[in-house]
């Protein structure tokens, strides 16, 4: 299917494919190129330096930028890599390190959309005279002409929906961005690889943090951090010490395993305080929140509601939705009320706002509001 923005023209664009090396920025590229565009392939260098790539399907690894080297020159088309690597550093690893010391559960996929891929990125394409960038994204963007706005939308393939990650693009950013997978499933863009006679038909698709290479991030926050891993009290949700954590960057909220505590009934990290270095555990039932508080919040249409509005909201990626109240405040937070509690809201995960298959918005939970997160907050 075309693109909303490639049915509005019918003259050839010049357009930036971000190439991952994966399947689906393969398939983009090919088939804009085959409706007879200018295409550039280019590819973001963002392995530091010292990395060992020991995984064959790493997002952006160095094998990755050869896999999307052979597609280019299987479609005839241009392509170069640039030097994204201090970038990339800065705004995505040292900020999933930070997040990790102080307590949060990062999605480092939004730091890299926020401000590497729709920002910087997006920015050198311009500078190329790009008339858009297109990535390999399955979500779908729409030029609404009554509204005077882009909307941002779900894919239609749900099960490769990546509009969660999306979330802190705006006017500007959608204008200037086509996501052509968006309109297709998975299935049939492996079709269309096959078809283009592209290598990487078959490529598993890349589900690790594509900077962590090994199987334990744990690792990867020791090295970047020595002393991270500082131990400290697992107190039980009445302030209780119960055993030795070791160190808050390796918890998160609803985690139960590697514990190493006794307990009659099954518990879990229910909090995590990085000024007291200590984990809190409960209950199952400790876990549900019936609202968040966010910041950051973000809205597509560049400005917030001027009321509460109702939406429906996720705070993990795979996660059923549910419905919910958002009220707006200022210095960009909001007030997230569940029409039903959900289960281990973690500080530093996305929120994201839906109405129907629209992204409203969305921001980073900066707590969560539950009984026992009342409490310890008022004990501390």
């Amino acid at each position: 299917m075309v693109p909303d923005t490639l049915q509005r023209t019918t003259k050839p664009l010049r357009i930036v494919v971000a190439m991952s090396g994966g399947v689906d920025s393969s398939v983009v590229a090919a088939m804009l190129a085959e409706q007879g565009h200018d295409v550039i392939g280019i590819t973001l260098n963002v392995w530091q330096k010292g990395m060992v790539d020991t995984r064959l399907h790493a997002c952006c690894s160095l094998s990755a930028t050869h896999d999307a080297q052979r597609v280019a020159d299987r479609i005839g088309i241009p392509h170069y890599s640039l030097n994204f690597r201090d970038l990339f550093a800065r705004e995505v690893m040292a900020r999933f390190v930070a997040s990790y010391a102080n307590g949060r559960t990062p999605n480092p996929c939004v730091d890299c959309n926020q401000y590497v891929k729709f920002a910087a990125f997006l920015e050198r394409a311009q500078e190329l005279d790009a008339d858009f960038l297109a990535t390999g994204h399955y979500a779908r963007v729409v030029q609404d002409d009554a509204a005077g706005r882009h909307r941002l939308l779900r894919a239609v393939d749900p099960q490769k929906d990546q509009s969660y990650v999306l979330y802190m693009l705006g006017q500007h950013q959608l204008a200037r961005t086509m996501f052509p997978m968006g309109t297709q499933t998975k299935g049939e863009t492996r079709d269309l690889a096959r078809r283009y006679g592209l290598h990487v038909a078959d490529k598993p698709d890349s589900f690790e943090i594509c900077f962590v290479t090994s199987d334990n991030y744990r690792e990867f926050l020791e090295t970047w951090e020595p002393g991270i891993g500082r131990t400290g009290p697992i107190r039980y949700k009445d302030g209780r010490v119960l055993g030795e954590h070791e160190g808050i960057a390796h918890y998160t909220v609803g985690q139960r395993r590697g514990l190493g505590l006794t307990w009659p009934r099954p518990l879990y990290v229910v909090a995590l305080d990085p000024a007291a270095n200590t984990v809190f555990v409960g209950e199952e039932e400790d876990l549900y929140a019936s609202a968040l508080q966010a910041i950051d919040v973000h809205w597509v249409a560049d400005a917030p509601p001027t009321e509460p509005i109702t939406v429906s909201v996720r705070t993990r990626y795979r996660m059923e939705e549910v419905e919910a109240i958002v009220e707006p405040a200022a210095a960009g937070a909001a007030r997230v009320a569940f029409t039903q509690p959900i289960r281990a809201v973690a500080p530093g995960q996305a929120t994201v706002f839906y109405q129907d298959d629209e992204v409203i918005g969305g921001g980073r939970i900066d707590r969560a509001l539950s009984p026992v997160q009342e409490a310890l907050a008022a004990a501390v």
